[in-house]
């Protein structure tokens, strides 16, 4: 049954006490124009049993890739301890997502505190916040630190960073007055090509890896930026690479944020995901949402709270540093959870296993598939470009997912000069038998 909180006794007490007869009429402010006017064109409602048939006949439509998925682009499946879900479904973390009240929220404001510092132990950074919504809206906040830490009116942002998340940035700073400038990518190595910074420059915004799976000079950009007193900002769309790369904080990176949907929360059809936003001790008190801090009660005991909380992002609306006013709560306990019985060995086996499937890959496709070739030639750590022989990318992608195995992203939806190119992805969950299969299924697909 449908939850319905005021009879229409209740209803008709509320009309009275503001003054008015009925719906229309309390209404009636909003322009006739603007109003629905007609039913709504709904279904019949369904039973309970219908509805949940219904929603498994949809569910059946959904393709499984049996031989293998070598999507990433932004969205990576890692193994996931069963654990982890095990752990998040118990009652002690089902409680209100907000834990003003720190003496009846210690275990979620804990949770929250070992999400932080697991963060920062990963990105090298000083301070993380209490996660945000995804890996975009972490990157448009951090530019946003980035403006009001410099004052500066233009933010350089490379054309590896993932095109969505550019998208992202887009709206967030509409109307800001903060210029957008794109650095593009060398055409042969796919490093952004960063040329002189002017001092109206706030940031520079990189990935790394980039989207197209190249491994940045994060230390060469940093220091750029830095010498032109621009902040140098990092996204790591998978920071399961941490664990084999240079941390951000170790190279002289000022925010460094992104999402840490690899990090134990699942492939799910683009979300729920969660953001995570960390920097240096300088910029603690411009990074927006929630911070716990640990500290003790007055008899010594160790507790947790909320803290340098001005909630002026809950106020101030359009002068606010950002309009982020919740958490991911659940999928940060899943992240803190999974890193914790990781740990820096297991994430660090993670980490090399999907470099060297995806070095192994490569390699097939180099000495095994005449006609295809690396597009790039730079640095990767899981991801690369390969490109197909002309036209037939995207009748490849079609062939190989009728033969059950997911091929990728087709580049030239994003980037038109990747012609003919897929972006193929590897994690610890690709087997070599996986990889194999994939190259003879090419081969078959050339002889057919």
């Amino acid at each position: 049954m449908p939850y319905l909180p005021h009879t229409p006794d209740d209803i008709q007490a509320m009309m009275e006490t503001v003054g008015v007869k009925d719906w229309d009429e309390l209404f009636s402010f909003i322009p006739e124009e603007l109003r629905l006017n007609r039913p709504l064109e709904l279904p019949p409602a369904l039973s309970e049993y219908d509805l949940v048939d219904y929603f498994k006949s949809l569910a059946d439509k959904n393709a499984i890739f049996s031989n293998g998925s070598f999507l990433g682009a932004g969205a990576y499946r890692h193994f996931i301890p069963s654990i982890v879900g095990h752990i998040t479904s118990r009652s002690e973390y089902l409680t209100a997502y907000t834990p003003y009240q720190a003496e009846a929220s210690q275990g979620t404001l804990q949770t929250i505190f070992e999400f932080q510092s697991l963060i920062c132990r990963l990105t090298g950074m000083d301070v993380a916040n209490a996660s945000v919504y995804d890996g975009g809206t972490a990157a448009a906040d951090a530019v946003i630190m980035a403006h009001g830490q410099t004052r500066r009116s233009k933010v350089l942002v490379s054309r590896g960073v993932h095109p969505q998340i550019r998208e992202v940035l887009a709206t967030y700073l509409a109307g800001s007055g903060l210029k957008i400038e794109e650095v593009p990518l060398n055409p042969q190595s796919g490093e952004t090509e960063l040329g002189e910074i002017d001092k109206d420059t706030a940031a520079v915004l990189v990935q790394i890896p980039n989207f197209l799976g190249i491994v940045e000079d994060g230390a060469a950009i940093s220091e750029k930026a830095h010498q032109a007193g621009a902040l140098a900002i990092v996204e790591v769309s998978d920071p399961v690479c941490l664990a084999m790369l240079e941390a951000p904080g170790a190279y002289g990176a000022d925010i460094c944020c992104g999402d840490a949907q690899a990090l134990g929360n699942p492939v799910a059809y683009g979300g729920p995901y969660v953001g995570f936003l960390a920097c240096t001790q300088k910029l603690m008190r411009r990074i927006p949402g929630r911070l716990v801090g640990m500290s003790e009660d007055t008899e010594g005991r160790r507790g947790f709270c909320l803290t340098l909380q001005a909630r002026e992002q809950h106020i101030r609306r359009e002068k606010a540093s950002s309009n982020i006013c919740s958490n991911q709560a659940l999928c940060a306990l899943a992240t803190t959870i999974y890193l914790s019985l990781l740990g820096p060995n297991g994430l660090s086996s993670a980490a090399q296993s999907s470099f060297q499937a995806s070095q192994y890959l490569q390699r097939r496709c180099q000495e095994d598939l005449p006609g295809y070739s690396l597009a790039l030639n730079g640095c990767t750590y899981n991801e690369f470009v390969l490109r197909c022989p002309e036209g037939k990318a995207d009748e490849l992608q079609q062939y190989l997912a009728c033969e059950g195995i997911e091929a990728g992203y087709l580049l030239q939806e994003s980037y038109p000069e990747f012609k003919d190119c897929l972006l193929l992805c590897c994690t610890e969950l690709t087997k070599k038998a996986h990889i194999d299969e994939l190259i003879e299924r090419i081969k078959s697909f050339e002889e057919a």
